[in-house]
């Protein structure tokens, strides 16, 4: 089950833009830490963007975070699994955000434009600034 439980079970969003977003060493609640505020996953869930995690820690873990942090994810899963969360949601553009080799395969071998954090400038700014949102459409 992609979306873990409490995590948007199941919704729909037609016309969106999906994000997805690993965990350790790209947000900042990261072990690794990574430089992506969680400030940032707000602004695109205030914005009406899709928004979730494709992470290697398990999904109970993952939604135990987002109810810590207090962000309402649509969706937890493994990035293995991105493939199952593009066959749940219509999107207009499905991105992945992570910081590995690992998470470019899992994003490009699941239909997803991967972004690696060390390829944006000022990424905490960029991801809660309208450039970022520009970029997206």
């Amino acid at each position: 089950m992609v979306n873990g439980g409490r995590a948007g079970a199941g919704r729909q969003y037609a016309g969106s833009i999906l994000i997805s977003f690993d965990i350790d060493g790209t947000l900042e609640c990261g072990d690794p830490p990574g430089p992506i505020a969680l400030e940032a996953m707000r602004q695109a869930k205030a914005r009406g963007y899709v928004v979730g995690s494709g992470s290697d820690r398990v999904r109970s873990d993952q939604q135990r975070l987002w109810d810590i942090h207090k962000i309402d994810v649509d969706f937890v899963g493994g990035k293995h699994h991105l493939d199952e969360v593009r066959n749940q949601f219509e999107a207009t553009r499905y991105v992945h955000i992570g910081d590995t080799d690992v998470d470019r395969y899992y994003a490009e071998a699941a239909g997803f434009e991967f972004m690696h954090v060390e390829d944006l400038d000022g990424i905490s700014d960029a991801l809660a600034g309208t450039e970022f949102f520009d970029w997206l459409g």
